[in-house]
């Protein structure tokens, strides 16, 4: 991979499902200054890929935070992590799930949500099951549609600002009647955090980039930046059009400022939004199975996992186990609580990652790499404390019960590694 086609690879990550589903969820927690918890979550976002940055460029190769926790802590850690990650991954795709079956689809019809959820997720498992050379065809269409209807709300929002039929007075508004200020936007942070991740999936593909020394830093901290702009611009223009109410109500919140703009066919904008929602889960589903697979392949998970199909060579156990899970995950909560979930899960890993980084240094290599000085990690370790405190305590309850099985089928990998040494 070329430096350009990295930059591609993590925007399509970043970029996309996050925002056009959560944007009035942030509002609804945060109040008309939907940019603060946008502008936090991206900083903070920026902290933890400075870690990633430093160790891809160091251990150039598949694995990511699994791999830097096996290095630095051993395979208890090891296993956490990835499990956490693969954990992280089903429940994203369970909330894109409830994302399409919302009213962006309404735009065309009305259906059951758990009707269109389940159906939804079995046409991801089959594109999944056909093999990742179509799949990454549909993914890189699909950024280009989702990236062009972010771009298209931050015109219309400037047209309707223009007419004057905003509000722009709304922006510095902080808090609502359940949040002060300062915890408006720290919630609101909280599900902000969700639309910057995915870079962390990037480093798997480290290997594979020419020159990662140059390049990897280059395309990550480019398409966070990229990406951070269009979010901050997108919900600000939002939050001065549309009225925090009305935003955090509606399951398809930037369908409301193409409402108010006219001149674009609410159907047009609706499937835009719903390519973009459907790529965004086609990535994750990707990125779980073969986790999953890998993990069985490897002794972590059950060995069924590790099936794959006779022709396409698909792991087509780990594909189905983590579409039911998805689906089970769906039917049992809502998308702001599945997103912050997701959240809680990963700053797990993203802790982790930041320890490693520091206690890694002693770690010499022969090659050159980026190195991030080390206040960074530090405040990215604080930061991933910070956002966890936010968090409310029915999605710690749902992201413990998951964390007490990682803990378990940890401690059971690291006892068997034990008597293998031993």
């Amino acid at each position: 991979m070329t430096t350009p086609l990295l930059f591609l690879f993590i925007l399509g990550d970043i970029l996309g499902a996050g925002v056009y589903v959560l944007v009035g969820k942030v509002a609804g927690q945060s109040g008309g200054a939907v940019w603060a918890p946008l502008v936090l979550a991206w900083c903070l976002a920026m902290l933890t890929a400075g870690s990633y940055v430093e160790l891809a460029t160091k251990y150039p190769r598949a694995g990511g935070a699994a791999h830097y926790a096996q290095r630095a802590f051993g395979p208890f850690a090891a296993f956490l992590v990835g499990f956490c990650m693969l954990a992280a991954g089903v429940v994203s795709v369970a909330a894109l799930a409830l994302g399409f079956a919302g009213e962006y689809l309404s735009q065309f019809v009305t259906l059951p949500t758990v009707l269109v959820a389940g159906v939804f997720l079995a046409a991801l498992g089959l594109l999944n099951a056909r093999g990742i050379k179509d799949s990454l065809r549909a993914n890189m269409a699909a950024t280009v549609v989702e990236v062009g209807g972010l771009l298209l709300v931050i015109v219309l929002g400037i047209v309707v600002i223009a007419r004057g039929e905003a509000d722009p007075g709304r922006l510095v508004q902080f808090g609502t009647a359940e949040h002060g200020p300062l915890s408006a936007v720290l919630a609101g942070a909280v599900l902000a955090y969700y639309s910057f991740v995915g870079f962390e999936t990037s480093v798997n593909v480290a290997e594979e980039t020419k020159d990662p020394r140059r390049a990897y830093p280059r395309a990550l901290f480019g398409a966070l930046a990229f990406a951070g702009v269009v979010y901050v611009a997108v919900g600000s223009i939002a939050a001065a059009v549309v009225p925090p109410e009305v935003l955090s109500a509606s399951s398809g919140p930037l369908l409301e400022v193409v409402r108010l703009a006219g001149g674009v066919p609410l159907w047009l904008f609706g499937l835009i939004a719903l390519a973009a929602v459907a790529n965004g889960a086609l990535l994750t589903g990707i990125m779980s199975s073969r986790l999953a697979y890998g993990m069985a392949r490897d002794g972590l998970l059950p060995a069924v996992l590790a099936r794959v199909l006779p022709r396409r060579r698909t792991p087509w156990v780990a594909i189905v186990a983590t579409t039911v899970t998805s689906l089970g995950l769906a039917l049992t909560g809502d998308v702001a609580s599945l997103a912050s979930t997701l959240v809680l899960l990963l700053l797990v890993v993203f802790f982790a990652v930041n320890i490693a980084v520091l206690v890694l240094r002693r770690d010499e290599v022969e090659h050159d790499h980026f190195r991030i000085a080390s206040v960074f990690p530090v405040l990215g370790a604080v930061s991933c404390v910070l956002l966890a405190s936010q968090v409310e305590a029915g999605v710690w309850l749902r992201g413990m019960l998951v964390l007490a099985v990682g803990l378990v089928l940890a401690a059971g990998v690291a006892l068997r590694a034990r008597r293998r040494v031993g």
